[in-house]
């Protein structure tokens, strides 16, 4: 038996490899060491797209010769993946690429040299992270908490009462992703003020500016309340000191497989359990993920950059970031998925591949891609968009190899909405060439999400919604609006439909309201209305 773990690595590294695990070359004390004494990325979120892909990309530098240092993890959110995955198994990782052959190709990755919860109460860990933080060796801190991570307020715009309690409290013990990591740059601000890049690899439109915004945010509320000085906000004002870059991410990467699980056990592993946490996260020692792999960064690194060009990422300015991202995030891949997602809970699918074989939603995403996308979307030319487009939708989807579920996709959609889908409607409103009323299936795609929040499928079964952050708000709402009774939704939708931080834009002032209010009464009509509405429009 197999155990993921540094002395069974060390002792029977034959036995990995005859498995076809993919073993690293490297000598991991010796990188452990290095990257304590002089640290140079430290990633905030140790879920599984860090598993599956900026782990990767750092042990692929580190076994070219390109690099000497590995990536420490930071969870700022869920510590019991520090606990129950990363210390029982000494920081290594199985990466298995779920291939369209029905194929499986397995690494081990051992470029995570420390696993730290990021927990202000817990006076060791945040120590730790202090230091870290301080060492001018740092050059960059990425991340990867999905869109609530950054979000500070409530449905209406105003400071959520929980942050406002942490602006009065200060940087002392913070809480919330935000205020730690505005908290740890205080500390390197103290110490030197060294330059360092803040780079979110965040699966949204402008993920940098909205890292930008958050932390400096924190800091000005600090500042009015004396916490911290004024050489901190400028601090982080500065490009030169500070740089939050804008970046495009792409891996698609479901949860943990039980089929990949029953696969590494009979090849003899143990311990390859699939954790679902008290907080809901879903992990394991393993991390499936597809094979195609896209990271586009702004080259803004004023504290010098790793190489991450040599595994694989593209470095360019932040016109092109921009291009390939609203490319990616509004148009190409996102917005399908997010379709997919709300009209997979209502049909009660539990597979995005298997909802590609659906001929009407596979009918749909084509067309919201090809039809109402693609018009917006401007060549950023270091990719292709037809070509990323004809892979997403003949490749990636419909891979029944990926056990991606709408379930997953439709996780905190209020917070996708904006950017997956308000992005192309105000550039449809921004050009003279183009008419937003032209758009037919991006509001039906809105108003299937409103139907979605009713929690009644198709058929008028009750089922569970995804977590979202202002899900009871948004149902509290819709309370009154009865399945089966479309008059009973008459101007109930308006305060969902014109808040702008919801869909980036006022439907109203758009235009596009009364037809996701036209739209959602046929979807409410009764058993079967959903699939019939579908079918109408395409």
């Amino acid at each position: 038996m197999l155990e993921l773990t540094k002395k069974c690595l060390a002792e029977r590294r034959k036995e990995f490899e005859k498995e076809g695990i993919n073993v690293p070359s490297f000598n991991l004390d010796e990188l452990v060491k290095r990257t304590s004494e002089a640290p140079v990325w430290m990633h905030v979120s140790a879920g599984n797209l860090f598993k599956a892909y900026h782990s990767v990309l750092a042990q692929k530098l580190i076994e070219q010769g390109a690099s000497d240092r590995g990536v420490i993890a930071v969870e700022p959110f869920d510590y019991e993946i520090i606990e129950k995955v990363y210390r029982p198994h000494d920081n290594l990782n199985l990466q298995v690429v779920m291939k369209a052959d029905d194929s499986l190709e397995t690494r081990l990755v051992a470029s995570i040299t420390e696993a730290i919860a990021a927990d202000s109460a817990n006076t060791a860990s945040w120590e730790r992270l202090k230091t870290i933080s301080r060492a001018a060796s740092l050059t960059m801190v990425t991340f990867a908490i999905t869109e609530k991570g950054y979000d500070l307020k409530t449905i209406d715009g105003s400071f959520r009462p929980d942050i406002i309690k942490e602006f009065d409290a200060g940087p002392a013990k913070p809480v919330h992703a935000m205020t730690k990591i505005t908290a740890l740059m205080l500390e390197r601000y103290k110490n030197g003020a060294t330059p360092i890049a803040l780079v979110s690899t965040d699966n949204f439109s402008h993920n940098g500016d909205r890292l930008r915004d958050a932390v400096l945010a924190v800091a000005r509320e600090w500042l009015a309340r004396s916490h911290v000085e004024q050489g901190f906000v400028d601090y982080l004002s500065n490009p030169a000191k500070v740089s939050f870059p804008l970046s495009m991410i792409d891996k698609i990467t479901p949860y943990p497989s039980e089929k990949v699980k029953q696969w590494l056990s009979a090849k003899g592993l143990v311990g390859m359990d699939i954790i679902k946490t008290s907080k809901g996260s879903v992990t394991a020692p393993f991390v499936n993920t597809e094979e195609a792999e896209y990271l586009v960064i702004e080259d803004v690194f004023p504290n010098g950059r790793i190489a991450l060009e040599k595994a694989g990422a593209y470095f360019t300015d932040r016109e092109t970031v921009d291009k390939v991202e609203r490319m990616k995030v509004c148009t190409c891949l996102n917005p399908l998925h997010t379709a997919l997602a709300i009209f997979g809970c209502l049909l009660g699918y539990n597979s995005i591949a298997a909802e590609m074989r659906d001929k009407a939603l596979s009918t749909l995403v084509h067309r919201i891609g090809y039809d109402e996308g693609m018009p917006v979307v401007t060549d950023p030319r270091i990719i292709k968009p037809s070509e990323f487009l004809a892979e997403v939708l003949t490749k990636r989807l419909p891979n029944p190899n990926i056990p991606d579920t709408p379930q997953r996709i439709a996780t905190d959609t209020s917070q996708k909405l904006a950017i997956r889908f308000g992005e192309t409607i105000k550039l449809y409103q921004s050009n003279p060439a183009l008419d937003v009323k032209n758009l037919k299936l991006i509001p039906l795609v809105l108003a299937a999400w409103c139907r979605y929040l009713l929690a009644l499928d198709d058929d008028g079964k009750p089922f569970t919604p995804s977590p979202d952050p202002l899900l009871a708000d948004l149902q509290k709402i819709l309370a009154d609006v009865r399945f089966g009774d479309a008059a009973s939704a008459k101007g109930k939708l308006k305060p969902i439909l014109a808040n702008p931080k919801i869909f980036a834009v006022d439907l109203y002032d758009a235009g596009l309201a009364d037809l996701v209010e036209s739209y959602f009464a046929e979807l409410i009509a009764g058993p079967g209305a959903v699939r019939r509405t579908l079918e109408k429009y395409l």
